[in-house]
Parts: C-alpha cells; sequence; structure tokens
C-alpha cells in the first residue's frame, strides 16, 4: 500500500457503514476494498428479515468490485458502527481468499487501526 492509503480507505470505510441497514441487530459495519489500479469500492451490511439472507459488509464491496470486472485487490477496511474491532465472518474470509488471497485487511479498533494478513485469519482455507 502506498502512504496514506490506510488512512483514506478507513475513512471509506467509516462512511459506508453509514449506509448499513440493520434495524434488527444495530450492529452496522462498513468495508472499503482497495483494487489494484488504486480506486476504492464500498459496501455496507444488508438485514433481511430472513437472516440467511443478509450480506456482510465485506461481501458487499467484494461483489460489487467483482460485478464491475476488477479482478485485482490491495487492502480491505472494516468498519464497525460501535467502534470496536470486529473481524470478517467465515463466510467473507472464505469468499475473500477466493478472489483477493494477498489482501491485507485493516480492522478499526479502540486503540487504533490493526492489520492483518488474511492469511492470519484463515490459515487453512478451503481450495477446491
Amino acid at each position: 500500500m502506498l502512504p496514506g492509503d490506510a488512512e483514506r480507505l478507513m475513512g471509506a470505510a467509516r462512511t459506508a457503514l453509514r449506509n448499513a441497514v440493520a434495524p434488527r441487530s444495530g450492529f452496522r459495519v462498513g468495508a472499503a476494498l482497495l483494487t489494484g489500479e488504486g480506486d476504492i469500492v464500498t459496501g455496507c451490511n444488508i438485514e433481511n428479515p430472513s437472516l440467511m439472507l443478509t450480506v456482510c459488509a465485506e461481501r458487499v464491496a467484494l461483489l460489487k468490485a467483482l460485478s464491475e470486472g476488477r479482478r485485482s485487490f490491495r487492502a480491505m477496511a472494516v468498519a464497525c458502527g460501535d467502534g470496536r474491532e470486529c473481524f470478517p465472518c467465515g463466510a467473507c474470509r472464505q469468499m475473500l481468499a477466493e478472489f483477493a488471497p494477498g489482501l491485507v485487511l485493516l480492522l478499526d479498533a479502540p486503540e487504533g487501526m490493526k492489520k492483518y494478513a488474511l492469511e492470519e485469519l484463515l490459515p487453512h482455507r478451503f481450495i477446491p
């Protein structure tokens, strides 16, 4: 990542969480995905009364980027509405591992931004 990318990416994730649709849980999440070209694609979580149809912010950003033809990703920032550090769920980790295996994850946390390599969070991903 270039200098300033982390702050710009986290700012976009914090902005994206404002659009979260979480009327049931109140758990709002925003994500911002940095493409290989340096563009940012954002997403937020969207709840549904049938909780199985709820979609996480990380997957919204990834699927949005993929649907726009993006195929190269460098980093993703994730911010939660309650200010605590929140990790991507298992489904999001697997999707990210499939389409962005070398991804750097930046998580908003009370003590400051934390940085993780995706393989730290999903060391034994499913590979068909």
